[in-house]
């Protein structure tokens, strides 16, 4: 009779989209959303607020210590294994930060969110890319944008709003439903894929590469706030940037590395890894730098700021509809070329002196930021993994998002330089400062279009026979899907 067993059957496409969407929208939503709360957070437990920020800096340190690992540990024990396993973890650790008695606990959960998340999103985005070939994949746009931009974006409004009406802990316990939804759906619809790394773990570029990361979040996380000259963070600061640089000649030596450099050298994705670095540090900069000058010029409230920033998503939300029509048509270079160099322009009108004053001016600069520069930043995501093998493709995301990240946390920190080191945190009544600091990500962004001159010029065609087309299979289904699939 166990012929007869029911069992739930999910196609497997169905379910990576389902399951990736929600995992990386929890993981996109825990890098914002705790910002408005950390005032409340001091006060409940007593605490600085200085020490409330370990609650968001210890998050962002672990992402960026589990990134170096993730392909490794994909390849290895297979990408739905650990990536269902680091979302049960992240769960977990949701609920042990709603509920957690002091800020010790709650600083310690959340470096374990930071870890799980720095593992969720090479390896969940390596699962998506293995179940669409390269000419399918210009239908992930909609399904890229929503974690990517939308959460984030929402994360301060939505935490100010349970913080207000709910208490803190809601911003973590929101997760638990949705995670354990997660982890079923997963453990039923996805499929294991065992790649099996080339040779021995690379001990030696773990040890250099993993820290390395660590140090430079923290002492990118910490200068602008600090001070460089800081103990903590210019230690930090040197010591990852010489672990940095040793991690990158042992890597290029290494006949099994932990980090395939070596896939930079391709023409495509060495491209648009590099223009995933810059337009982050383009983003991010503007982001954090601009609220600051709103309240500069305006006067306005830290919330209104905040908010003011908040039409990039919904221009963001609309450039998933772009990229989708657009890119068969135009192709990745005459799509992003042009795309690059109009977002320049409009973070440069950001700066023009009576721009801030206007609010209506600013929401609409901030929706044609979303919608040019999330057209760009789509477009290379999609199309930068086309000429991947797929045995590298778990190495190829995990490099691609160290690469953003490390964009990120610059662009952010070089911001904060041109403002003005440790006095970030007080809007000043000189807007000046602040323009420059605009203008910076301005020529970032515009930077990115030279790079961008180096995409394909044709979009991905679909191969002279698809594969979706031909019959399924004997054999093909629930049971198929179970069986993993192990190479190496």
């Amino acid at each position: 009779m166990s012929g007869l067993l029911i069992r739930p059957r999910i196609r497997p496409r169905v379910a990576v989209v389902l399951v990736y969407t929600a995992a990386m929208c929890m993981n996109g939503l825990d890098s914002t959303i705790v910002n408005p709360a950390l005032y409340t957070i001091a006060g409940d437990f007593g605490r600085p607020l200085s020490a409330a920020n370990t609650v968001e800096t210890a998050f962002l340190v672990a992402l960026a210590v589990g990134l170096p690992v993730a392909g490794w540990l994909g390849d290895r024990f297979g990408t739905k294994r650990v990536f269902l396993g680091a979302l049960a973890a992240f769960t977990v650790a949701s609920a042990v930060c709603g509920l957690a008695p002091d800020l010790n606990t709650l600083v310690a959960a959340r470096a374990v969110q930071g870890l799980a998340g720095g593992l969720l999103t090479p390896v969940g985005m390596t699962l998506l890319f293995r179940a669409f070939p390269p000419h399918e994949r210009m239908k992930l746009a909609k399904v890229l944008i929503v974690p990517t931009a939308l959460m984030p974006a929402l994360g301060p409004p939505l935490g100010g709003l349970l913080t207000e009406h709910l208490s803190w802990h809601w911003l973590f316990f929101v997760n638990v439903p949705i995670g354990a939804a997660a982890v079923v759906l997963g453990v039923f619809g996805l499929r294991e894929h065992v790649e099996g790394p080339e040779g021995k773990f690379d001990t030696v570029g773990f040890w250099l590469a993993t820290p390395a990361l660590g140090l430079l979040t923290y002492a990118l996380g910490f200068g602008p706030s600090r001070g460089w000259t800081e103990p903590a963070v210019a230690v930090s600061a040197a010591l990852g940037s010489v672990l940095l640089v040793a991690a990158v000649l042992h890597q290029v030596r290494a006949k099994t590395p932990l980090l395939k450099l070596r896939l930079l050298a391709d023409r495509v994705y060495g491209s648009a890894s590099a223009l995933a670095g810059v337009t982050a540090a383009g983003l991010m900069g503007v982001l954090f730098v601009f609220p600051l000058l709103y309240q500069a010029s305006l006067g306005a409230s830290a919330l209104d700021a905040g908010l003011s920033v908040f039409p990039e998503a919904v221009g963001l939300m609309l450039a998933s509809q772009v990229v989708d029509r657009l890119l068969p048509r135009l192709g990745p270079r005459l799509l992003t070329v042009p795309a690059l160099l109009v977002a320049a322009a409009v973070f440069g009108a950001l700066a023009v002196p009576g721009v801030g004053e206007n609010a209506w001016s600013v929401r609409g600069l901030m929706f044609l930021i979303g919608l040019v520069l999330g057209t760009a930043v789509l477009t290379v995501q999609i199309s930068g993994f086309e000429s991947i093998a797929p045995p590298d493709m778990g190495q190829a995301m995990g490099l691609f998002q160290i690469v953003r990240t490390l964009g990120g946390a610059l662009g952010i920190a070089a911001c904060a330089a041109v403002i003005g080191g440790g006095h970030v945190t007080e809007a000043s009544a000189d807007p000046g400062p602040y323009r420059t600091a605009v203008w910076v990500t301005a020529g970032l962004v515009a930077v990115g279009a030279l790079i961008a001159l180096r995409l394909p010029r044709e979009a991905p065609q679909p191969p002279p026979f698809d594969d979706e087309d031909a019959p399924e299979p004997p054999g093909e289904g629930l049971a198929a899907e179970e069986a993993p699939v192990v190479k190496g």
